[in-house]
């Protein structure tokens, strides 16, 4: 409703403004951006009994900004296309690798665990952007919206712990490191390597698209052989 706009949109701007002066000055991974909004947004919601259709209503808005922000990955692409040109072959070999490893673990671990197949359908698309996770847990007869939660999670455990991570295997390579996040963490993780180094954050993009088009096209033809085999 448009009367939500007023409150919902500025409640939103600000609570992210204040999330995001908080991390650069106290450098924290932890204090990600997104969990510090949520950790804002939430109990205000919650006190005031406020519904969160009303919520998503009035910030409708920042939702509609996120198909053209996907579109601006395609910059820091085209300023390292050279390195990609060079690398294809590794960078498709890697992105495929994840990819495979992403679905298979995630769903073979909830079938091991004694999930359902929607459940475990659910689960599988879990490491791509929120739009094709969905898309692809609607084609398995699993649930999206919980597939967006998941894609959340991964995301922003990602972003909080991955380059702890890749710090901790002594992963210097800044390629390498993007593609690492890219692949697992899909938006949010880009959104981080980016804030750290311009060609992390091509690369991570670079993996988001592949790891995406990957998912898309095996999800359906790999899901009937893990249920065979886990199930």
């Amino acid at each position: 409703m448009m009367s939500d706009f007023w409150w919902s949109l500025p409640l939103t701007l600000g609570a992210f403004y204040l999330a995001r002066k908080l991390a650069v000055r106290l450098k924290i991974s932890l204090l990600n951006p997104l969990l510090v909004s949520m950790a804002i947004i939430i109990p205000i919601l919650l006190l005031t009994h406020m519904p969160y259709a009303r919520y998503f209503a009035g910030s409708s808005i920042l939702n509609q900004l996120l198909q053209p922000a996907v579109v601006a990955l395609a910059l820091p692409l085209y300023e390292q296309m050279h390195q990609i040109r060079a690398r294809w072959k590794s960078i498709v070999s890697v992105c495929f690798v994840g990819s495979m490893t992403a679905m298979i673990s995630g769903t073979a671990i909830a079938l091991w665990m004694g999930a359902t197949p929607q459940i475990a359908a659910t689960i599988m698309p879990k490491s791509v952007t929120t739009p094709i996770a969905m898309a692809v847990s609607g084609s398995l007869h699993g649930i999206p919206a919980i597939s967006a939660i998941c894609v959340l999670i991964a995301g922003v455990f990602g972003a909080v712990f991955g380059h702890m991570l890749l710090d901790l295997f002594r992963i210097k390579t800044k390629a390498s490191r993007g593609l690492a996040i890219g692949n697992a963490s899909h938006a949010l993780g880009t959104a981080r390597c980016a804030e750290i180094d311009f060609q992390e954050g091509a690369f991570s993009s670079l993996a988001l698209v592949i790891c995406g088009i990957i998912t898309s096209l095996l999800a359906p033809f790999l899901f009937p052989l893990l249920l065979h085999w886990f199930g």
